[in-house]
């Protein structure tokens, strides 16, 4: 079903993602690492999830679930733990392959086809014995790896690089949002990273254009059994734009309400809470990120108005700070660069959350 909030696992509830899913699936077969990028809430996840089913050798881990229910740091027994989750949820007749292959590892325990992983077993170990049998290792949201143990994340890319070089049958995937934020963590082009000079395949899952978001609009009430006019398709795809995340959410509320209102608040209720544990993480770091955000929302959406703006808020801030903040902004996918008129201004990437940003500076009179 179309319209279905949940992640998909099948391709027949996929939309116009035939070509994206083909190419993932042959990149994984050609390359030992695959980075699938896209904004948030454009698809990766549900096409992510119908790749790993159709290749039925994959392990699926959400590493910012994993990041945000560890306290805001991964440790090895956390992500020990993940994994051991992630084999037990594959299909029986792989799973017992799997336990077979992981049968004979040191601090690996097997009950029919069900895996138990003590504490001291050893990752790399794990690998090894997976490599037998072939596994793909998704990691989603894979930005967050870098709150993987005391190093930023370098224990865990020196596993992986161990993987390149020694096991031909092992390979990963790892999905972002975050996308400068994830290339930067990787390093492929750091000589001081672990995976420096690897080579790897790269997706990139894109928002629906305009057309498509209506046609999926369309085709998803259709499904349902509903005729809807044509300027209410209209005024939603201009709301939302093209991010099946949002699209699929007004879909489904709008079945269950037959009301454009209640609908549309009920996705922006939904982002709210989507995006709470983000902003907060973003805060933690610096509380200037919340300010350029809620600044471009508000249409100040030029240097010299971003700037005035946060030091209307915040105190003085030297030019070399605002730069930095608002590339790493850009690296995590929050803002974009546009040129109007031949003058560079920022826009908030996606639509939905540059609403709820709005809504927040007028709660808060800023």
């Amino acid at each position: 079903m179309l319209f279905d909030p949940r992640p998909k696992n099948s391709r027949k509830d996929l939309f116009d993602r035939e070509e994206e899913l083909e190419e993932l699936k042959k990149a994984v077969r050609r390359y030992p690492i695959v980075l699938l990028l896209g904004i948030r809430r454009v698809g990766k996840s549900s096409l992510l999830k119908v790749a790993l089913n159709e290749l039925e050798n994959g392990i699926y881990i959400d590493v910012r679930e994993l990041y945000f229910s560890s306290g805001g740091w991964i440790t090895v027994d956390s992500l020990t733990n993940a994994l051991e989750r992630a084999l037990n949820s594959l299909k029986p007749s792989f799973r017992r392959k799997i336990t077979e292959a992981l049968r004979s590892v040191k601090g690996v325990t097997v009950a029919g086809v069900t895996l138990k992983f003590e504490s001291r077993v050893s990752l790399p170990d794990v690998l090894n014995a997976l490599n037998d049998v072939g596994v793909i290792m998704a990691f989603d949201e894979a930005q967050y790896l870098r709150y993987y143990g005391a190093r930023g994340g370098k224990e865990f890319l020196a596993m992986v690089a161990y993987a390149y070089d020694n096991l031909e049958n092992m390979r990963f995937v790892f999905s972002g949002s975050e996308v400068g934020s994830l290339h930067d963590f990787l390093g492929t082009a750091n000589y001081d990273s672990p995976l420096y000079g690897r080579v790897y395949g790269e997706i990139t899952v894109k928002p629906f254009s305009r057309e498509l978001s209506r046609e999926f609009f369309r085709r998803g009430f259709e499904e349902a059994g509903m005729k809807v006019e044509e300027k209410l398709i209209e005024r939603t795809v201009e709301l939302l734009d093209g991010i099946p995340g949002w699209l699929v959410e007004f879909g489904y509320n709008y079945i269950e309400t037959r009301d454009f209102d209640r609908a549309m608040e009920s996705v922006i209720l939904k982002a709210e809470k989507f995006m709470e544990g983000e902003l907060r993480e973003l805060a933690r770091r610096s509380e200037r990120y919340i300010l350029i955000l809620k600044a471009i929302a508000m249409g100040f959406d030029r240097w010299e108005l971003i700037k005035d703006y946060l030091e209307a808020r915040s105190g003085k801030i030297p030019n070399p700070r605002l730069a930095n903040l608002l590339r790493n902004l850009e690296k995590m996918s929050w803002i974009r660069k546009v040129y109007r008129d031949g003058t560079k201004r920022y826009e908030i990437v996606d639509p939905v959350v540059a609403r709820i940003l709005r809504k927040f500076s007028r709660q808060a009179g800023l």
